[in-house]
């Protein structure tokens, strides 16, 4: 070993007590500890009606109903999810699901983008009012204009059709003023500098806004794609056919109809499951195009 090597080796050995005394000699952040702490036991309350459903999901009927109930998975993982694949005819329910869903969540962030890109950077008559009328129908949700929309749709012939599930789904005040308050915040140095290369206004929007907006979009598709995914009432309304049925309303069909059959839970809950995989995959694949958006501003 070299002088100079011998030397660095023996400054590292004498600087070891005193790392370790450092260490010994640092308080205890409680504080720190305490918020880790709650955080674990809100995660841990979260998921355990989660992990329970899965547990369910791999027992038998007499397991399940079992006291005190079995907490850890069962061996009939496969046979129970088979089952409930088959029973539910699961693939259909997941087809028409993600359809509905992704098509109301991409058409949604396609209407809203062009109607704030048209708030915002066009100046016409009664710009404001289209604006507030467009916010005000945030308290009218679907729910409340069910039956005008039902009529609407039925007598264009759009009942137990993909149209009549997604258009009326399509219109979002919220996503909106979203993006509206997005593009109020592009410098106008940026849209002077796309005039004067002679930009259009729709390639603006393609070229420039919208690769600024991907965080943006990212987060608005989640969440418009999961409420998508969770509609009930109406496509409970508007179909008529086990083909066309959601993967919500699908589930009931393996509640019995009588009491005098014992409900198969862990038929159910293997279906919920399967159900629920959709959207978690779309959260974590969608996560990343998030964090990319973020960085990609922040730059």
């Amino acid at each position: 070993m070299s002088a100079g090597g011998a030397a660095v080796a023996s400054a590292r050995v004498a600087a070891l007590p005193r790392v370790a005394e450092a260490r010994r000699g640092s308080p205890i952040d409680w504080g720190t500890v305490v918020v880790h702490a709650l955080l674990i036991l809100c995660v841990a309350v979260i998921a355990f009606p989660l992990y329970y459903a899965f547990v369910i999901s791999t027992q038998t009927v007499p397991e399940v109903l079992g006291r005190p109930p079995m907490l850890r998975p069962s061996g009939h993982l496969l046979e129970n999810y088979a089952a409930a694949w088959q029973r539910s005819h699961m693939s259909r329910l997941l087809l028409n699901s993600a359809v509905v869903a992704v098509v109301s969540a991409l058409g949604k962030i396609a209407i809203s983008m062009l109607s704030a890109f048209a708030i915002v950077y066009f100046n016409f008559r009664g710009k404001s009012v289209a604006f507030w009328m467009i916010f005000v129908t945030l308290m009218l949700p679907v729910e409340v204009r069910i039956m005008s929309t039902f009529e609407v749709i039925g007598s264009i012939g759009w009942l137990n059709s993909y149209a009549g599930l997604t258009i009326p789904l399509m219109a979002s005040a919220t996503a909106t003023f979203l993006f509206r308050q997005f593009y109020m915040t592009v410098p106008n140095e940026l849209v002077e500098a796309a005039q004067l290369d002679g930009v259009g206004p729709l390639r603006f929007l393609w070229s420039f806004l919208m690769p600024l907006s991907w965080a943006n979009i990212a987060a608005l598709f989640v969440v418009l794609f999961i409420f998508g995914w969770n509609q009930y009432l109406w496509p409970l309304m508007i179909t008529n056919t086990e083909t066309m049925r959601v993967v919500v309303i699908g589930l009931q069909d393996l509640i019995p109809r009588t009491g005098t059959h014992v409900p198969e839970w862990n038929i159910m809950m293997a279906a919920a499951m399967m159900a629920l995989l959709p959207p978690v995959a779309i959260i974590l694949f969608m996560q990343r195009w998030f964090v990319k958006g973020l960085i990609e501003t922040e730059k």
